[in-house]
């Protein structure tokens, strides 16, 4: 299986994938006018815009729902896993990722808002909707959210319950399918509440997690602070091939920027823009910049924090390379002995400062970061089920995923962790594939909603959307809305 894996992801994770995200974010930072930078006030305004609703999610709730999925493994074990097979250039990559995916997590937000419709009482959204819709090619939509059904309900999960499961071993001596099953437990008593109890979970948890990691590895930087300036020249000499002890693995820097940086990002990888159907706004704009900003915050706060950490405890030897697993070139952290790629090494960094607690930290925070994703995981593939299955009303499908999930959550814990990462980045990789050709056919409604943002805003108003003022017809949802509000 671990062959098959691997020969699958090195298809589909070719240089032509990571040329594509790269290529499709820098196309949408000009043709949006570089909208990260200028509109990074009005991002941080919209968050708290919009009020949730019977049919739909508060902005923040969305917002929330969305770092949900976004901060999870990919900030504590996917960062620590970029840096030991592509040395501490490849956190410039994720850098390099978050900046560019801004204008592409616009795009595929926008569009997914756009296009939205109800279902059982429920806004819902995403790629599958915007290419029936937009694209009017159904054999495309369907074939989206079959994939994605695959990958968030299978594929991804076990990542996240692998990380966590290593993670409470490390800390606590647990064995991994306690800890697996104790997480699809309490999955479950969420799942089963809906959506609206997924979103109120997250709104919660999610700021809290957030915040209380940043400000530990803050902690951490600031008694080391005096070697900051050298890790941060460290990383850019080390991305551009000007540090030698890094050359044997300058493209490899790239390469597990690219890739790690869009696990944890999930920019363009076609997630995230199901999130941002369930909000209620006025405009599509509105939850399209307030999904930017959420980029930023996981890449360039969250994996930052980790990548920093990491670095400047000094947990690793660029002088005695070592060969992974995999047969790559793998960097090993000095006293971290043996541990494997993934959240032993954050435990590792942050144990050298703070003995013992770091790992119980640690743990504690990949439980809720893989937890919160996990119930993102759900949301999207259930969604795909609801437009897969929109002329039912029975829920035996949605149940069904429930108890898949179960199972594989426990599955993933007791994986390894390579196989685990593999089958999480074949499901990335796939989604991103079509959901960036999507975004890339399908970008004229989207740019022309920004421009009538735009346009709105410099009048004085607070900007509300008509679909037929951009020349789309085929938004029932937005023109309902017009309906009612005359």
């Amino acid at each position: 299986m671990e062959a098959i894996i691997g020969m699958l992801n090195e298809i589909v994770w070719s240089t032509a994938l990571i040329v594509l995200c790269l290529g499709t974010g820098l196309y949408f930072t000009f043709r949006t006018r570089f909208l990260q930078l200028r509109y990074i006030k009005e991002m941080f305004r919209l968050l708290f815009d919009g009020k949730s609703s019977s049919s739909g999610v508060s902005s923040f709730q969305a917002l929330s729902m969305s770092l949900a999925g976004r901060i999870g493994t990919g900030n504590i074990a996917g960062v620590a896993t970029a840096i030991a097979f592509g040395g501490p250039g490849a956190l410039f990559w994720m850098w390099i990722v978050a900046f560019l995916g801004a204008s592409t997590a616009f795009i595929e937000a926008t569009l997914a808002q756009i296009y939205k419709e109800k279902h059982l009482g429920q806004y819902r959204g995403g790629p599958a909707f915007y290419i029936e819709k937009g694209l009017g090619v159904k054999w495309f939509s369907v074939l989206f959210a079959i994939v994605t059904i695959i990958s968030a309900g299978i594929l991804l999960p076990g990542v996240q319950a692998n990380s966590v499961a290593d993670g409470i071993q490390n800390a606590f001596n647990f064995d991994t399918w306690i800890s697996g099953s104790l997480l699809a437990a309490v999955f479950g008593a969420i799942v089963f509440g809906g959506v609206k109890r997924i979103a109120k979970f997250t709104e919660f948890v999610v700021p809290i997690m957030a915040i209380g990691y940043i400000l530990i590895v803050i902690i951490i930087i600031a008694i080391n602070i005096e070697q900051l300036p050298g890790v941060i020249a460290l990383v850019f000499k080390s991305a551009f091939n000007m540090e030698a002890g890094f050359g044997a693995v300058f493209g490899m820097a790239i390469q597990w920027g690219v890739k790690r940086g869009i696990y944890s990002n999930e920019a363009g990888q076609g997630t995230a823009p199901h999130i941002a159907a369930a909000a209620n706004v006025s405009h599509p704009a509105k939850q399209g910049l307030v999904q930017s900003f959420s980029v930023y915050i996981d890449t360039l706060m969250v994996c930052s924090a980790t990548g920093f950490m990491l670095l400047i405890t000094g947990k690793y030897n660029v002088m005695n390379p070592v060969l992974a697993p995999d047969g790559s070139s793998a960097f090993l952290y000095n006293g971290a002995g043996d541990v494997a790629a993934g959240p032993g090494y954050t435990q590792a960094a942050m144990d050298s400062v703070f003995p013992g607690f770091g790992s119980f930290f640690v743990a504690i925070s990949l439980f809720f970061f893989a937890f919160t994703t996990i119930l993102a995981y759900y949301y999207i593939a259930e969604t795909n089920i609801s437009y897969l299955s929109r002329k039912m009303s029975s829920p035996i499908f949605t149940h069904l995923l429930k108890i898949v999930m179960m199972l594989v959550i426990v599955y993933g814990a007791i994986n390894n962790a390579k196989l685990a990462w593999d089958i999480g980045d074949l499901g990335v990789g796939l989604m991103a594939w079509f959901n960036i050709i999507a975004i890339l056919l399908l970008q004229k409604p989207a740019l022309a909603a920004l421009k009538d943002y735009e346009k709105q805003r410099k009048a004085g108003l607070d900007p509300k959307f008509n679909p037929l003022d951009i020349g789309v017809h085929n938004a029932p949802i937005w023109e309902d809305i017009k309906k009612v509000s005359h």
